[in-house]
């Protein structure tokens, strides 16, 4: 039986390679030596479109899909575009699950988010917490979509063989990130106000809420040699979560982010403002029973993504 393991010259297909995470992939591939990897933008492909994929597919013959493509935001746009992120992303996992079995991919890897699991979910949250309550409604339709991704892939595992699985990473941050005041998430968004208040000159910083919530981030390229390492498993879980296993409050946050940008002011709490849940961290004991651990310390990420910020604002590429 061939090999369903990576090798160097494997034509990989990476859906959503322009993103944060997608390109995060692309750069760790890249620097371990693939070459081979096919790439399609969106106004080149939409993935939404069942037969343009199954087109470009059968044209391609891709040996592998890695499936980093998702419409995200925050709570804003969650709240606000429902319909629109759970028809997006249903029809990307979709389209791409099916495409893959129909033209013979080896091997898929589709990521998910810990958005996956349920609000109450026991601390830290382990894979079989998987649909033992109701999820958080702010990202509702997000998660489902996430969800039906997943259960595609095990399904299609479990009726046709082929090796598709998932990973579910926890809150992301680092190179690429989208710093949108109000659709981003809360380290490019926390990072970006501490910034320009520094450049103003401004005397303090407010957050929302009591600033004791806790959440895992993990940082993006951390992510993307997890993504290697599990497709080097020749029976990986169907899913599995991807975190540093560590939080931290938003307050602590807030003070770290403060540090790496040189902000001297005070930070301020507004406790009118919602908190959200109090508290979202990810059980990692079943990756690293496969030998992956994070590297990438919370500070040190912060530093070099504060780093990447400078940069991109200079040269103009910034998502904002």
């Amino acid at each position: 039986m061939e090999s369903k393991n990576l090798e160097l010259d494997d034509s990989i297909f990476v859906a959503g390679h322009g993103g944060m995470v997608g390109s995060a992939i692309m750069r760790s591939l890249r620097e371990k030596g693939f070459q081979n990897l096919l790439l399609a933008t969106h106004s080149e492909l939409d993935l939404r479109q069942a037969a343009a994929l199954q087109s470009y597919f059968e044209q391609k013959q891709p040996k592998h899909v890695i499936v980093a493509a998702a419409k995200v935001g925050g709570i804003h746009a969650n709240a606000t575009y429902p319909a629109d992120f759970i028809y997006d992303n249903l029809a990307i996992a979709l389209n791409v699950v099916h495409a893959a079995h129909e033209t013979g991919v080896h091997r898929l890897l589709f990521l998910g988010s810990s958005c996956i699991y349920p609000r109450q979910a026991p601390q830290p949250m382990r894979e079989d917490a998987l649909l033992t309550g109701p999820l958080e409604a702010t990202n509702e339709a997000y998660a489902l979509a996430k969800i039906a991704g997943l259960k595609l892939c095990q399904f299609y595992r479990r009726q046709h063989g082929v090796l598709f699985h998932s990973a579910m990473p926890t809150n992301l941050y680092g190179p690429g990130d989208n710093y949108h005041p109000q659709n981003s998430h809360v380290i490019p968004g926390l990072l970006r106000r501490f910034h320009e208040a520094k450049e103003n000159g401004l005397p303090e910083v407010v957050i929302w809420g009591t600033g004791t919530p806790r959440r895992e981030f993990l940082h993006v390229d951390d992510l993307a040699e997890a993504v290697y390492h599990l497709l080097q498993l020749e029976e990986p879980p169907d899913w599995v979560n991807v975190g540093t296993g560590t939080d931290v409050s938003i307050l602590e946050l807030a003070h770290i982010l403060g540090r790496v940008v040189g902000f001297e002011g005070e930070i301020l709490l507004d406790e009118s403002k919602p908190d959200g849940t109090p508290r979202k961290l990810l059980d990692i004991s079943l990756i690293r029973q496969t030998g992956w651990q994070p590297r990438i310390a919370l500070e040190e990420g912060l530093k070099a993504t504060y780093q990447n910020f400078l940069s991109e604002q200079t040269s103009g590429v910034l998502r904002s």
